[in-house]
């Protein structure tokens, strides 16, 4: 693991949000911001921004150890999302009931790690 970011309860539900976290798990950072960019899903501008964020905190990992990191081999370990606090509202119905409505959030994680030479 060379970088890792966090993006903590963002009102996205997970599952739609794995949808796009599957497109990218595995790509090469280039070739994923490029597929973000292009995806017309809530979720891919927030996980763009969580891959930008990571590839700064690889640039500045690469500062201060004594190891350099190549920015142009790093790839995307892995990607997980994680349910996060649901919201409970209630909305009114007819009859006088009323119904629950579930506003679900997400914790996102990514990764980055280094390709080995081959």
């Amino acid at each position: 693991m060379i970088a890792k970011a966090t993006l903590r309860k963002v009102r996205v539900s997970p599952r739609k949000a794995r949808l796009v976290a599957d497109l990218v798990r595995g790509m090469d950072v280039d070739q994923a911001l490029e597929v973000l960019t292009f995806t017309r899903k809530k979720s891919a501008p927030l996980i763009k921004k969580l891959l930008e964020s990571a590839i700064a905190n690889a640039e500045q990992v690469g500062e201060r150890g004594d190891e350099a990191v190549n920015i142009d081999k790093l790839y995307i370990q892995s990607v997980t999302v994680d349910g996060g606090p649901t919201q409970r509202r209630f909305r009114p119905r007819a009859l006088g009931r009323a119904t629950k409505v579930i506003k679900r959030t997400s914790h996102i994680t990514l990764v980055l790690d280094e390709r080995e030479e081959r």
